[in-house]
């Protein structure tokens, strides 16, 4: 006598049954876990932005140490004072919000035709403001990004690099101090105020970066294409906010 058992319909109604019990777990965990993984990611975002502009507890010459995730929220009130969104032919609206605009997304928005959204946070620390940009692009292997904070002028204050899958050691790098801490101080507009943004450069003829007025900062060893990266995400992004900080010295 044939057992119910070995006939193909059970077998394919247990395979169904499991998928749908997992399923649902899964999808119960991951609903349970978005309240978390959102608070996360704010969290991550907020101590990027104040990290830029020298909101840290970073200590001699020792590694980046954001500010403790108990306190990024008072903090960043506390140091942002505005945040904005720029849409277009300099269409701004303030956003409280706008750290949480999808970069990528707006990337993506802009290749297809669609106006791109270009958020801008403001911030100030012991009287100077300070004016911290998003930018994203490609690296050796995947994604990039960072956050730079420039002053009026469009020279550049501070700024925090991070990245999805580059090199350990190597293209990794772009997230140490010794490299981002290169780009303090450097000019993103010429002296006759065309943008040039800054070129990450293995023919720097400045390794201890001194001059400020070169546009480029130097390269970290075995990393070109990342260094490529950078270089190209500063000029493309960053280049969309020249109108604005244009328009900010005319009123």
């Amino acid at each position: 006598m044939e057992k119910r058992t070995d006939k193909n319909l059970y077998t394919l109604l247990f395979a169904t049954g499991m998928v749908v019990v997992v399923g649902s777990l899964l999808a119960f965990v991951a609903s349970s876990l978005k309240p978390k993984i959102n608070e996360n990611k704010r969290i991550e975002k907020q101590q990027n932005i104040l990290y830029a502009m020298g909101v840290h507890e970073n200590e001699g010459k020792g590694n980046v140490a954001f500010i403790e995730a108990s306190k990024v929220a008072g903090e960043f009130s506390k140091y942002i004072k505005k945040q904005i969104v720029i849409t277009g032919d300099l269409d701004i609206v303030e956003n409280n919000d706008a750290y949480l605009i999808d970069i990528k997304k707006e990337q993506t928005k802009a290749k297809a035709g669609e106006k791109r959204q270009l958020p801008l946070f403001i911030g100030e620390k012991d009287g100077k403001t300070y004016y911290i940009a998003p930018i994203r692009g490609i690296g050796l292997w995947d994604a990039i990004w960072a956050y730079v904070a420039v002053d009026e002028n469009m020279i550049v204050q501070g700024a925090y690099f991070d990245h999805k899958a580059e090199t350990a050691g190597l293209g990794a790098n772009i997230k140490q101090r010794f490299f981002m801490d290169d780009f303090i101080g450097e000019h993103l507009l010429d002296e006759n105020g065309i943008f040039k943004g800054i070129t990450v450069s293995k023919s720097n003829s400045d390794p201890t970066n001194k001059i400020k007025y070169d546009n480029e900062v130097d390269a970290i060893a075995g990393a070109t294409i990342t260094g490529d990266g950078v270089s190209a995400m500063i000029k493309t992004d960053l280049r969309l906010y020249q109108s604005y900080f244009e328009n900010l010295k005319t009123n």
